[in-house]
């Protein structure tokens, strides 16, 4: 089981207010800080980072997972609001598994940030 992971961002402040806004609509808070690298707490563990690379940024795909449909659609249109890029509706990927219900968008240093809801209901 992954503990925690951290992305490389290019422009501090600006990832910091895009990720405490979008990660909101699942729950997280923004509850760690040291200098320019930032965590965000689920309400049981810190276990996403965010923070700068004096190398640069390589984009990565990072899914994060929903309790609901819903809580896919808010992430993704608030996701759109704060300045991501669209890169997938929220929707049905039966070509991953019939009740994979997930949305995409590029954050601003291009990572593909995924939400997705199990539906166990959906054949």
């Amino acid at each position: 089981m992954i503990a925690h992971t951290s992305i490389p961002v290019s422009n501090y402040k600006k990832a910091k207010e895009f990720y405490t806004a979008v990660l909101a609509t699942l729950g997280y808070t923004q509850n760690m800080e040291y200098g320019e690298a930032a965590g965000f707490n689920d309400g049981m563990n810190t276990d996403f980072w965010i923070g700068t690379n004096a190398k640069g940024v390589i984009p990565l795909h990072v899914a994060f997972e929903a309790r609901d449909k819903s809580q896919v659609e808010q992430f993704y249109k608030t996701a759109l609001a704060a300045g991501a890029r669209d890169n997938g509706a929220p929707g049905y990927r039966k070509e991953y598994w019939p009740g994979y219900y997930a949305a995409f968008v590029y954050d601003a240093d291009g990572h593909n940030i995924e939400v997705v809801f199990f539906d166990y209901d959906e054949k």
